[in-house]
């Protein structure tokens, strides 16, 4: 009778109402699932912050880059002399640099009496001679004057240069101008002053080759006279390493004009001395 009971219950209970344990887990676990594809999802506090931290960084490497941009396309010397043709100096290029030079601390009436006459300069160098076809041109009649000379202490040409290496270079460049002539090596490397005035003092020379500093100290110290000079030659248009010529380094320049006021403008103005821009 319990069992006839038991079906009568069974058949009573609506369908779907009695369930196995396993079967209400599903249930509960649909309805998670629900809620979970249902609810609104927060947006992250990453996803808000990356905006602003990409808008920050941006800025700093565009900065950082055009920083860079700045200092690779600042222009030097040497990029700008690389890129222009070559041109040979002139007369009119010395007394520039001149008029430049001293008109800070010059007065207009000292300016002018700085101006050499034009008769003073030689034939400037075309860029297609070499240092012995230019010497031969501007004087032609060197042995003959080489022969006459005497006189100790004293050179008959000077040859005035960037550097004791491109003194050395051009000794050896002049060969054929020279002959028999004595050259003397007029710069500070290797060699001491005393020495120089020691052998000025002893023998006689007529070629100087060297730098305008040490040309200048042998005439403070006597060893060397400028009145016999004939002839001045200027390096003008050899270019360095750096692509400088020798009045582009600010050191021979200032140089260069002191030794012009020992004696050399006040030469030139006399016409006893020509000057030659090679």
């Amino acid at each position: 009778m319990a069992d006839d009971l038991g079906e009568e219950w069974w058949e009573q209970q609506p369908a779907g109402a009695a369930s196995s344990p396993d079967a209400s887990d599903g249930e509960e676990g649909d309805t998670e699932m629900t809620q979970q594809e249902t609810a609104p999802v927060p947006a992250s506090s990453k996803k808000g912050k990356q905006p602003k931290e990409c808008f920050l960084i941006k800025p700093k490497d565009i900065k950082e880059d055009s920083k860079k941009t700045r200092k690779r396309r600042k222009k030097k010397i040497t990029d700008v002399l690389a890129k222009s043709e070559p041109k040979p100096g002139t007369p009119e290029d010395l007394q520039k640099l001149m008029k430049d030079y001293y008109s800070s601390h010059r007065s207009v009436i000292e300016l002018e009496e700085l101006k050499l006459p034009d008769s003073c300069f030689l034939k400037a160098n075309d860029l297609t001679h070499s240092l012995s076809s230019y010497l031969k041109e501007i004087c032609p009649k060197w042995v003959k004057l080489q022969k006459n000379h005497s006189e100790k202490k004293s050179v008959l040409m000077l040859i005035i240069c960037s550097s004791a290496v491109r003194a050395l270079e051009l000794i050896r460049s002049m060969t054929a101008f020279r002959g028999d002539s004595k050259v003397m090596k007029l710069f500070a490397k290797h060699i001491k002053v005393q020495e120089q005035v020691k052998l000025l003092e002893k023998r006689v020379m007529h070629l100087g080759v060297g730098t305008p500093g040490r040309i200048k100290e042998l005439i403070k110290q006597g060893g060397l006279n400028l009145n016999p000079l004939k002839f001045l030659v200027f390096d003008w248009n050899w270019r360095d390493q750096k692509l400088r010529r020798m009045m582009d380094i600010p050191e021979i320049k200032k140089e260069v004009f002191e030794l012009l006021e020992m004696g050399v403008l006040s030469l030139c103005k006399s016409e006893s001395l020509k000057l030659g821009l090679f």
